[in-house]
């Protein structure tokens, strides 16, 4: 999907929190931008990129955005189970259908999305491609008056182009 779209059926696809509750995406969006990453539990490549993902998403915890994972394809147990003590960390929300991983348009997980509150896209990277990911943490920056995070940095993985989305 091309930056600035406007992500579909917001108000219809729905994100479970770990404790089950669960809210259509408009709902995530009333008070801030959304910075998420996209994870697909059943790979591992998605296992990959959980240290790299933290520590950009924990960067941007103090600007106006929320920052989350989003587990596509699994409910908020096992969601739980693949987040691990990174649940405890970070806000993570389940996508049991992948209806907004379907909405964004995405074909590659990892994903790096960034959403403002009105749905539309400010930039989304798939696969773990750290120039693609820099542009998005640069939108999002700019975007919040907030420093970007370095990427890539040290210790992060070799990009990956990820694997499909949707089955």
């Amino acid at each position: 999907m091309a930056d600035t779209e406007t992500a579909q059926n917001l108000d219809e696809i729905r994100l479970q929190s770990l404790e089950g509750t669960s809210r259509p995406v408009s709902e995530w969006l009333t008070t801030f931008h959304m910075a998420a990453v996209v994870l697909d539990p059943f790979t591992h490549e998605s296992s990959w990129i959980l240290d790299t993902a933290r520590r950009i998403l924990t960067a941007f915890s103090g600007a106006d955005v929320r920052v989350a994972f989003i587990v596509s394809g699994t409910d908020s147990d096992g969601t739980r189970s693949f987040m691990g003590p990174l649940a405890n960390e970070i806000l993570s929300l389940a996508d049991p259908d992948s209806g907004l991983v379907s909405s964004l348009g995405l074909s590659t997980l990892p994903a790096f999305v960034a959403i403002r509150q009105d749905g539309s896209l400010i930039a989304t990277a798939e696969g773990w491609d750290p120039e693609a990911w820099r542009a998005v943490a640069t939108s999002l920056a700019d975007l919040t008056a907030w420093t970007r995070p370095e990427i890539p940095a040290a210790g992060d993985p070799a990009p990956y182009a990820g694997t499909p989305a949707t089955s």
